[in-house]
């Protein structure tokens, strides 16, 4: 589904390290590491997450495609050293002997574990868990920072917040963008929401979301939510409705879907939007003779129609499924003696709804470089700009 700009990522959660390579990334996009960072640090916050974040301060070093803070349009690879490995040095080693220390027959329900062991034929489902982990999303954030580096050139930006955690929901949602009481600017979201233990941008509704993760926690269970994210000063024209790969819904429902526990995608109002009348749903068109573009009242599409970004906000909205590792486990069985048992348990989070925001950004991030790239070509970021520029003066026009 990306085929312009593509990615892949490798490393196991208590491996040596983390490496993600990114191929497509046209020439002399600036670049900055403390940048990268600084969205691996986003990453690592909210309310509820375990100890694990304090192990763990990601910092990416870039070992290729970069030089003098600008990209050669070469692939562009990197690292995040697990700090933990230590740690981890005699369970999880390139070479050796296995010693059966902290093998895993038991599985999780929720996990990767029984179906993964199943299908690749392990006994010891650790060979399961440790790639499935959403630790490997780190590489997927840092890589996603350099999309979103790109993007900025161009004057996208790209922003999240929580909208629901278990059963307490925030007003705020970017369907309204366009509305009068829709006062925050979008270039100021992030910050906002940043401001928000859970990253939340509404007080009322953080403080009810921070005790529902305090119940759980105390019922050592965990929570989910719902989060959405925005990308704006999106161009008209991203995607396609020619084949069902080249829609930019489907793009990047696909991308979302792929990070680990996410159970649903809506883009825009989504299955609200299935529950009213189509006069209700769809977003009237007028013409702001000021600003020479065309323009909606109300954003209920999410910024795509037909598969095609119409130049309103892209909103997509992400549900997480409770995290499935509990500190009260429950029933499972063993995989070797088929016994029934209480379910493995590893280190883990309450909630990490507030981080797979972050995530969301990411892979927003990078499918959305995709289709630039797709739309305007180009190897380097100059020639990109040229044809950027003077397709909006066209949109202008019309």
């Amino acid at each position: 589904m990306m085929t312009r700009l593509t990615f892949r990522t490798a490393g196991e959660s208590h491996g040596q390290a983390l490496v993600g390579i990114l191929e497509g990334m046209p020439a002399d996009v600036p670049i900055s590491v403390d940048a990268i960072n600084h969205e691996l640090a986003r990453r690592q916050q909210g309310y509820g997450r375990g100890g694990r974040m304090r192990i763990e301060k990601d910092r990416a070093r870039v070992l290729s495609g970069v030089r003098f803070g600008h990209t050669l349009g070469s692939p562009i690879s990197l690292m995040i050293e697990n700090r933990d490995f230590k740690n981890w040095h005699t369970i999880m080693p390139v070479e050796g002997e296995d010693t059966g220390a902290k093998r895993v027959t038991v599985p999780r329900p929720g996990h990767a574990d029984l179906a993964g062991a199943i299908k690749y034929q392990q006994r010891d489902m650790r060979n399961i868990l440790e790639r499935a982990s959403a630790r490997e999303t780190a590489t997927r954030v840092a890589l996603g920072a350099l999309a979103r580096q790109f993007l900025q050139q161009l004057g996208i930006g790209i922003a999240s917040h929580v909208v629901q955690l278990a059963d307490v929901r925030s007003p705020y949602s970017l369907i309204d963008y366009g509305k009068p009481e829709w006062t925050l600017p979008l270039n100021e979201l992030n910050a906002r929401a940043d401001m928000s233990p859970v990253r939340c941008l509404d007080h009322e509704a953080e403080q009810a979301m921070m005790a529902r993760i305090d119940q759980a926690k105390a019922n050592r269970d965990t929570v989910g939510g719902i989060f959405e994210v925005v990308a704006y000063n999106v161009p008209v024209g991203l995607g396609s409705h020619v084949q069902w790969d080249r829609r930019l819904d489907a793009r990047l429902a696909m991308a979302m879907m792929s990070i680990q526990a996410m159970k649903g995608v809506e883009i825009g109002d989504g299955l609200g939007g299935a529950c009213r009348f189509g006069s209700e749903v769809h977003d009237e068109i007028f013409y702001d003779a000021d600003r020479r573009q065309f323009a909606r009242n109300h954003n209920h599409a999410g910024g795509i129609e037909g598969g095609i970004s119409n130049g309103m906000p892209i909103v997509v909205r992400v549900a997480m499924k409770p995290i499935a590792t509990l500190m009260q486990p429950l029933q499972s069985v063993d995989i070797v003696s088929k016994a029934p048992v209480a379910a493995h348990r590893e280190r883990s989070d309450v909630c990490a709804v507030p981080a797979a925001s972050v995530i969301g950004e990411a892979m927003m991030a990078l499918v959305l470089a995709d289709a630039v790239l797709e739309k305007f070509g180009g190897d380097s970021l100059n020639e990109i700009r040229t044809r950027y520029d003077a397709w909006q003066e066209y949109v202008r026009q019309r």
